[in-house]
């Protein structure tokens, strides 16, 4: 109910009703169950040898691996999408001052949020605002001109600027096309460029974006960056689609629901373990028990979402089942 509440966005919304109507707790419950079943028959082979049970051959231990990880894939690459509607990415835009930040901003709003003027500097804070992108939100947040000062002001406002770039799902890294030959500027940029590189994790996507087309004139756009005006909006659809590539958004299939960032994580945990019980799988010979502890590894990942699943529970599952001792 909370997510259904919380929904900033339509898509947000429907995939949150289909959350609350059980959806989501239906195809992790059918996802348990299958687990179960696979450890069921690889802990009885291990345990009770003198039975003779060949469960895994005989029961297509292979196939239902298989098949437990394509209804994974599918549950995890919803879960992703959910997890998207429901929380968005965070991009900074950054930049010497006087690139146009506080311009784009106010573009991808389609409001005057922030302060814009000729005068270097003006923007002394950040200025944040959530857009939507086809139901997924993007919180923008314009940041304060990259240069060394001597303002007090200014100083803190640029090393809040250098926090959010630090903390930032990706980067727009806002350029002067006007200004691209100025050995100054070229200069300045480089000197922002070598500081994102210390302060960036390499997993954070930085895209150069050259403002100013309309006011260029000739100037040729440098290799690797993308072309708009803030002024006039040339561009800016190429952008947001952009966005939604970083972001990983798909598309806004009927099926997805909401999903916290924390339920996508247990998914991943299950979906390497499983990987790792594949490999021991085909290997056979000796490796069952290493089997084993990966599929357990994958039961405790899922129930991080389900709730906890004893060793006694498997046991009894493995007696109701199977007449093993009689």
């Amino acid at each position: 109910m909370a997510d259904l509440i919380d929904a900033s966005t339509e898509a947000a919304a429907r995939s949150a009703g289909r959350s609350l109507a059980g959806t989501f707790s239906d195809e992790i419950a059918t996802l348990r169950e299958a687990l179960i079943h696979l450890r069921m028959l690889v802990e009885a082979t291990l345990d009770f040898p003198e039975e003779e049970i060949d469960f895994l051959r005989k029961a297509d231990a292979d196939g239902q691996l298989s098949k437990l990880q394509q209804m994974l894939t599918q549950v995890l690459q919803r879960a992703r999408q959910g997890a998207l509607l429901r929380e968005g990415i965070t991009v900074v835009i950054a930049g010497q001052p006087n690139a146009g930040k506080s311009s784009l901003l106010n573009a991808l709003a389609g409001a005057e949020l922030a302060i814009v003027t000729p005068i270097p500097g003006t923007t002394r804070d950040k200025v944040a605002h959530t857009i939507q992108i086809e139901g997924v939100p993007v919180h923008v947040i314009d940041t304060a001109g990259l240069r060394e000062s001597e303002d007090e002001v200014e100083k803190i406002g640029i090393a809040r600027a250098w926090d959010e770039i630090a903390a930032a799902d990706a980067v727009l890294f806002l350029h002067d096309l006007t200004r691209a030959s100025a050995p100054e500027y070229i200069a300045g940029d480089l000197d922002v460029t070598r500081a994102m590189a210390q302060k960036l994790s390499k997993k954070v996507p930085v895209l150069d974006l050259w403002n100013k087309i309309d006011a260029a004139g000739a100037a040729a756009l440098p290799a690797g960056g993308m072309a708009l005006s803030a002024r006039t909006g040339a561009g800016l659809e190429a952008l947001r689609q952009r966005l939604l590539q970083i972001a990983g958004w798909q598309s806004a299939p009927e099926g997805i629901y909401i999903a916290r960032e924390r339920h996508v994580q247990a998914l991943r945990q299950v979906q390497a373990h499983l990987r790792q019980a594949e490999a021991h799988l085909a290997a056979q010979a000796g490796a069952l028990d290493l089997l084993a502890e990966e599929l357990r590894l994958a039961q405790n990942a899922l129930n991080s979402i389900t709730g906890e699943f004893s060793s006694d529970d498997l046991l009894g599952v493995i007696f109701s089942r199977f007449c093993i001792g009689k």
